[in-house]
């Protein structure tokens, strides 16, 4: 039995949202072809995600020189400690979120920040870091309201390439992803875009 976490980065639901439609369906297809793996979702619009600020450098600070941290410290290091063992202790990740200013929500960069650990998810050596999650699969699905995948925008597309370049930092073996794109620039084939990102989430979903 694997251990998914489904991790999304929009504040709508499938509703209104074309990422986390796509998301819905790409999940549902998994569990029919998976019933026995555990999903676990996880929300960053919802869930506590602490930022890396003034508070976490001095808890990290005390933690290593044996000092005592104050309750705000001590809570949001707790929190980092939860949210970095909650990840590598899964299996498999499945990421969703739209395309905003040419990347994804902040809050997914506070997530992120908060499971790239040193020991955890990777290691430094010698030789540069080196990924400790090599038994580890992950799947990007990203809706962007023009086309970023190919063509002349690519270069600007800057969430993926970044949860790639991660992934190869953790050392997850397969990343794949799935760009929901266009349905902005092309409004008139909206629903067409969906329901072909659709189709093709279903389909990744069963070799996931």
């Amino acid at each position: 039995m694997a251990k998914v976490l489904y991790i999304t980065a929009h504040p709508h639901d499938e509703a209104t949202s074309f990422s986390m439609s796509v998301g819905k369906e790409f999940i549902t297809a998994y569990k029919e072809a998976n019933p026995e793996d555990e999903i676990v979702h996880v929300d960053l619009y919802k869930e506590d995600i602490p930022q890396i600020d003034a508070d976490i450098f001095s808890g990290w600070g005390k933690l290593q020189s044996g000092d005592q941290l104050s309750d705000a410290e001590q809570a949001k290091v707790d929190r980092l400690g939860e949210l970095s063992d909650q990840f590598v202790n899964a299996d498999k990740y499945v990421f969703v979120n739209p395309m905003w200013n040419f990347s994804f929500p902040p809050v997914m960069k506070a997530y992120i920040d908060s499971v790239a650990v040193a020991g955890k998810s990777f290691k430094y050596t010698e030789h540069g870091p080196v990924g400790l999650l090599t038994d580890k699969k992950a799947f990007h699905i990203q809706a962007n309201g023009g086309i970023y995948s190919e063509g002349p925008a690519a270069g600007m597309e800057m969430g993926h390439r970044y949860l790639n370049t991660i992934m190869q930092l953790f050392g997850v073996p397969s990343f794949e992803g799935l760009f929901v794109e266009g349905q902005a620039a092309m409004p008139e084939k909206a629903e067409e875009i969906k329901a072909n990102a659709i189709a093709r989430a279903k389909d990744a979903a069963q070799t996931f």
